[in-house]
């Protein structure tokens, strides 16, 4: 479905990304994982057209993406739930939900009943501000404003940093909940461990390389890993 390769990007004279190179097939849940500063979110930004690649290409079901404006690049069908979950602070709940609504042909699945079914804490906040939600709701209404694309695939960069547990294991659950309805999903988030039963495959990059690609379980069996690429 996603297909990234040998991509390379950065700000101004400064590279960040050297070469960067994994594939998403439908329904799959993938992990990008690394320490800070490695090149996580300037490859979701590379993804989405918020950031420029100086080479390389992405190319979403068969379509490149490389180059497009990042709305077209979310009207082919990527939704994107953002680093800081950036919502809108003065609008409320539901104009939030409502300003990203799509209704395309056949990706029609989620409208708002679905979303407040999804996250019913949104439904009992729906007047309410953005700016007047906790990070775990805000959090959850980035989800769903992302979902009101109606994406077929779903990326989302630092899922659950800053967030409570028991919010972070609501979010885990509403993954769950996607991946079940085949959803492929793109997770970046530092809670290795969490990830190891949600995700297919997990991604590690180091120093904007793509380093390592394997299983849950090869993950889980070789803890040379986490101790060479995860851990501080």
């Amino acid at each position: 479905m996603l297909a990234v390769r040998n991509l390379q990007a950065g700000y101004g004279a400064a590279q960040v990304l050297f070469d960067i190179s994994f594939e998403i097939g439908r329904g799959e849940v993938v992990t990008l994982l690394g320490r800070n500063g490695m090149g996580k979110t300037t490859t979701v930004r590379s993804i989405m057209g918020l950031l420029r690649p100086k080479a390389g290409e992405v190319r979403f079901e068969e379509s490149l993406l490389s180059g497009l404006p990042p709305y077209r690049i979310a009207q082919h069908g990527i939704g994107l739930v953002p680093e800081g979950r950036q919502v809108f602070p003065t609008l409320t709940v539901e104009e939030n939900l409502a300003a990203t609504a799509a209704n395309r042909k056949g990706t029609g699945r989620w409208t708002l009943p679905e979303v407040y079914a999804l996250f019913p804490r949104l439904h009992e906040r729906r007047g309410n501000l953005g700016s007047q939600l906790s990070g775990g709701e805000q959090q959850m209404l980035a989800i769903g404003r992302a979902l009101m694309t109606n994406p077929r695939l779903v990326i989302l960069d630092e899922a659950t940093e800053g967030l409570a547990p028991l919010i972070r294991a609501e979010i885990w659950s509403c993954l769950k909940h996607l991946k079940d309805e085949g959803h492929a999903i793109l997770v970046i988030d530092k809670n290795v461990d969490a990830l190891l039963p949600l995700a297919d495959r997990h991604v590690i990059i180091e120093k904007g390389r793509s380093v390592w690609s394997g299983s849950s379980a090869e993950l889980a069996g070789d803890p040379s890993l986490k101790d060479r690429f995860l851990h501080v």
